[in-house]
């Protein structure tokens, strides 16, 4: 009887042998950390319908390493290297995830849908009651978007790759694959998984931050309302978002797609589409949620993370979201100074737009201070425009960028 070889017959354990320490080393690393994602995911310290799903590609693409048939190591989920039309064909037909990536994700379909589904959930009332404020904090909450694309430079990426990290700042996923697909297609993969992994950090990291620059007796603030704001029915709201639209399409073509996907869900929102509005703010967007995370999590295949690159990805996209947190709370206390202390400056870390986390994220933070302040309506409102901002940094980014490089 023929001797059967164990590396061979369990390709996990084989390939690990073969691969040499230090891929298997980042194997094991990446297993480890999906686990923990699955926990933190299933805790509710991050975001679960992204990182549990997440969690388990990680975990299952690492794992689930095989010996191909050329002789190299692969895998039956998806590659998202692959660009020849005839290979992607038969690999179509072969790797069972590759019809939703090459369909719908590496084209920017599952990014457009998501925003649309975030669309439903912006009430554009709370912008248009203070609108210059939650501008001008939404700017503020960019800081890390504009700063972080010369550090990036300075440290050796291109222009496309600087913009598209830098884009991490923004705070909203779907802002950073569609700047990645268009400015630096080698790198959306680990950029976007960066992003993704980095934007839980706006549930555990900023109330850490905010209570670092902004001392007790400011967060407890509650801000006196000397007249009430005015209410704007579904048609203004509805006029606004088609205006709006009409206007950033025609300055930004490139990036009309997501333009378009924001304001059909505002749009959904605000004419009353009653199952329009429940298929695209339910299964549409969570569904979106779901299958990204599950695309990401069989993305963190090693081999495809040990590029160098990475690690400056790693540092670049901590220091967009730190810088983005810090611009946005000293926007909140600019307002607090202009307004001669009857503003909360904690409302400026919403202006960070994941929507919408950070706005949630600053009334915890005030009502655990004083339970008698109420800011959700002022940090909506810099939430939606942070929103609104980051789609326009983008789509000056992708405008812009690609003549620079010329």
């Amino acid at each position: 009887m023929e001797s059967i070889d164990f590396g061979t017959l369990f390709q996990g354990f084989g390939t690990m042998m073969a691969s040499g320490w230090v891929l298997a080393s980042a194997r094991v690393c990446l297993i480890l950390l999906g686990l923990l994602l699955i926990y933190l995911g299933w805790k509710g310290i991050l975001e679960p319908m992204v990182m549990i799903p997440m969690g388990l590609g990680m975990v299952a693409i690492n794992c689930g390493t095989l010996f191909m048939p050329g002789g190299g190591l692969g895998n039956l989920f998806l590659d998202p290297m692959l660009s020849d039309t005839d290979g992607l064909m038969n690999t179509m037909q072969i790797d069972f995830l590759q019809p939703i990536y090459t369909l719908a994700f590496s084209n920017g379909l599952i990014a457009c849908f998501i925003f649309m589904g975030i669309g439903t959930l912006l009430d554009v009332g709370f912008l248009l009651q203070k609108p210059f404020v939650s501008i001008f904090l939404a700017l503020c909450g960019e800081l890390g978007t504009f700063l972080t694309l010369p550090i990036a430079s300075a440290l050796g990426l291109n222009l496309g790759e600087s913009a598209s990290v830098a884009m991490v700042g923004g705070a909203d996923g779907p802002m950073v694959l569609f700047t990645s697909l268009a400015l630096a297609k080698q790198l959306f993969v680990p950029i976007t998984v960066v992003a993704y992994l980095y934007l839980g950090l706006t549930y555990g990291g900023y109330p850490y931050l905010v209570k670092l620059l902004v001392p007790k007796r400011l967060r407890a603030i509650k801000p006196v309302v000397k007249k009430v704001p005015r209410n704007y029915d579904a048609k203004v709201k509805l006029a606004f978002s088609a205006v709006l639209c009409a206007v950033l399409c025609f300055l930004f073509p490139v990036a009309s797609p997501l333009f378009f996907s924001l304001f059909v869900g505002v749009a959904v929102r605000e004419s009353g589409m009653k199952h329009i509005y429940e298929f695209v703010s339910g299964p549409l967007l969570y569904g979106s949620t779901f299958v990204l995370g599950l695309l990401l999590g069989v993305l963190c295949d090693a081999h495809l993370l040990l590029d160098p690159k990475v690690l400056k990805l790693l540092v670049l996209g901590i220091v967009a979201l730190l810088l983005s947190g810090i611009g946005g709370i000293l926007g909140g206390y600019i307002m607090y100074f202009i307004k001669r202390g009857n503003y909360n400056p904690v409302v400026g870390i919403a202006a960070v737009s994941c929507v919408p986390t950070t706005a949630k994220v600053a009334q915890k933070i005030v009502s655990k201070e004083n339970p008698n302040s109420f800011i959700l309506g002022d940090a909506l409102g810099a939430n939606i425009s942070g929103v609104i901002t980051s789609a326009i940094i983008t789509g000056i980014y992708v405008t812009v960028i690609p003549y620079l490089l010329k």
